[in-house]
C-alpha cells in the first residue's frame, strides 16, 4: 500500500514541479533579473569590472536549471505527502481520499512554506549581506522544524478535543493555539538584518511574491492530483465486495 501511494505522491510532485517551474519562470524570472542586475552594477562600482562570467549562462539557470530544481522538489514535497496520507487515512473522521489529500496538502503549505516565510521570506540573488547568510540559515531550519512539531501537536490537540468540543470547535481551538504557538517561536527567533539598504525595494518584494506564490501553487496542485490519483484507485469496481475501500485496492496494486 505505502509503495503504490508514495508512486502516486512522486508522480503528482512531478506535475507539481512542472507548474511551480512555470509560475516561476513566468513571475519570477524578471525579478531575479534585476537582482542580478543589481550585484553586476555593485561588483562594477567596486572593482572597476563587471566580474567573471558564470560557469553556467544565465538561460541554462533560468530554464533547465530551474526546471529540473522545481521537479526534484516536487517529487520530495509529493512523496513526503503521499507518506503523511498512508498514515492518517482512514483516521480523518469521513473525508473522502481528495478531501484528505486536500487537508495534508492545505496543513504542510502552513507549516512547511507559510509560517517560516512570514518570519524569513525568500530573497533574490544579491540581495542578501555575506555576512548576514549564517545568521539567518539556522534560525529558518529551526522555524520549520518547529512549525511542523506544532502542526503535528495542533493535530492531535484537534483529536483529543472533537468528543467534548465537537469537530468545528475543536479544529479552531487547535488551528488557534497553533498560530499562538508558532507567532511566540517566530517572535523568540532573531531577525535579521540581511537586505542592503540599496537595493531595489520593487524587486524585492516582485520576487517575494512570485516566491510564496509559486509555493501555493506547488503545494496546491500536489494535494490535487495526488487526491485524484488516490480518488480514482479508490473506486471499488463492479464485483468488488461492500467495504473494500482504498486499502484494499492499493494493497492489491503493491
Amino acid at each position: 500500500m505505502v509503495r503504490a501511494l508514495l508512486l502516486r505522491g512522486m508522480t503528482a510532485g512531478v506535475v507539481a514541479g512542472l507548474a511551480y517551474f512555470v509560475f516561476a519562470y513566468l513571475f519570477g524570472e524578471a525579478a531575479v533579473d534585476g537582482a542580478i542586475a543589481y550585484e553586476n552594477s555593485s561588483t562594477a562600482a567596486a572593482h572597476g569590472a563587471s566580474g567573471e562570467p558564470p560557469l553556467v549562462s544565465r538561460g541554462i539557470q533560468s530554464t533547465v536549471g530551474l526546471g529540473a530544481a522545481a521537479v526534484l522538489y516536487g517529487v520530495v514535497i509529493g512523496g513526503l505527502l503521499a507518506l503523511v496520507y498512508a498514515a492518517v487515512v482512514g483516521r480523518v473522521g469521513r473525508l473522502s481520499p481528495r478531501a484528505t489529500a486536500a487537508v495534508i496538502a492545505g496543513v504542510g503549505f502552513a507549516a512547511v512554506a507559510a509560517v517560516p516565510f512570514l518570519k524569513y521570506p525568500a530573497n533574490p540573488p544579491a540581495s542578501t549581506i555575506d555576512s548576514t547568510v549564517g545568521q539567518r540559515t539556522g534560525p529558518f531550519v529551526a522555524l520549520i522544524i518547529i512549525s511542523v512539531a506544532l502542526m503535528v501537536g495542533a493535530v492531535l490537540m484537534q483529536r483529543s478535543l472533537s468528543a467534548r468540543l465537537g469537530t468545528w470547535n475543536a479544529t479552531l481551538t487547535a488551528a488557534g493555539a497553533y498560530v499562538a504557538a508558532a507567532g511566540i517561536a517566530g517572535f523568540l527567533l532573531p531577525t535579521v538584518d540581511e537586505t542592503p539598504a540599496d537595493f531595489p525595494a520593487t524587486v524585492l518584494y516582485d520576487f517575494r511574491l512570485a516566491s510564496i506564490g509559486g509555493q501555493v501553487v506547488l503545494w496546491a496542485v500536489v494535494g490535487l492530483v495526488f487526491g485524484a490519483l488516490v480518488d480514482k484507485r479508490s473506486k471499488r469496481p463492479t464485483g468488488t465486495p461492500a467495504g473494500a475501500g482504498l486499502q484494499g485496492g492499493t494493497s492489491r496494486s503493491s
